[in-house]
């Protein structure tokens, strides 16, 4: 689950009491947070999120707690230039400017959570609109505003319901990845092995096309089995997927390009493929390498 899926189910849970919204709207230097990152916080002093990785966190409840109190929004700066920054903790060369709303008609409009939910389970983004004079959200863009866009989830198809793959799927899923496990092996994909799993009994091929694969979705071939995993890669070379993966030592991948170019690819689209699949961390059994598949995933993804 994601830092914006965690929030978004506070959001829900505590949606009978009052509760303010932290944004991240500027960062200068080696600022802990992104913008847009969110914090939120209920009347009753609980909180979700972070804004600075825990450097102003305790200021921005009082803030927070302020905001609800009064319905006022507020803006915050804090850096090393500040006194204030060294005494709650955010010497780290960064500064960050950061708006606190009321979740209200006034700030955030709490059915926004809503719209948001319902864009991501869509797999469409949702953009978003603050005015920094008002302080308040909306779905209207316009000049001057701070604009904060949510993307649908990122996605992971793991073809091969091998051992690998069941420690590749939590790994995918803590980084806040939608999983699918695809293997026409029947034996191989059942529940008790990947509990609380997607699972597609469909050939990889149909499988992968169906899924519609996009610049967010990865797909790794698993299976060691060459009528399960060229057929994935086949139609994982003809979509704009953002990282394709095939695990398999050198000289196996090697006989594999071999096999992929008699099938029509050239060197550019075969190129796309990580093999051995992952990054080279030495690791050594399932978890180890299910760890490397999955750092190779989020390097391809943030470049």
């Amino acid at each position: 689950m994601t830092d914006i899926d965690r929030l978004l189910a506070r959001a829900s849970e505590w949606k009978d009491q009052p509760l303010a919204l932290a944004t991240v709207v500027s960062t200068w230097g080696s600022a802990p947070r992104p913008r847009g990152s969110h914090m939120l916080i209920a009347a009753d002093g609980r909180f979700e999120g972070s804004v600075s990785g825990g450097c102003v966190e305790g200021e921005v409840l009082v803030a927070g707690a302020d905001v609800i109190a009064g319905g006022i929004p507020r803006r915050l700066r804090y850096g090393v230039t500040d006194p204030a920054a060294w005494e709650i903790g955010l010497p780290c060369g960064g500064e960050i400017e950061l708006l606190v709303q009321p979740v209200s008609e006034a700030g955030f409009p709490a059915y926004l959570f809503d719209n948001i939910a319902e864009a991501r389970l869509a797999g469409d983004t949702l953009l978003l609109a603050t005015d920094l004079d008002t302080g308040r959200t909306s779905e209207q863009a316009h000049d001057g505003a701070f604009l904060n866009s949510y993307a649908p989830p990122r996605r992971m198809l793991i073809v091969g319901a091998v051992q690998i793959g069941q420690s590749l799927v939590r790994i995918a899923r803590e980084l806040g990845m939608a999983v699918t496990v695809i293997d026409p092996r029947e034996r191989f994909l059942t529940e008790d092995r990947f509990p609380d799993t997607i699972l597609d009994d469909r050939w990889p091929d149909e499988a992968v096309v169906a899924a519609k694969p996009d610049r967010a979705t990865a797909i790794v071939t698993l299976s060691h089995d060459i009528k399960i995993d060229d057929p994935a890669l086949a139609a994982a070379l003809r979509s704009p997927a953002g990282y394709i993966a095939a695990l398999g030592s050198r000289r196996s991948h090697a006989r594999r390009l071999e096999r992929l170019a008699a099938m029509g690819f050239d060197e550019a689209t075969l190129a796309r493929i990580d093999g051995p699949a992952g990054i080279d961390i030495g690791g050594i059994g399932p978890a180890e390498i299910a760890l490397s598949i999955a750092a190779g995933a989020v390097r391809a993804f943030s470049r």
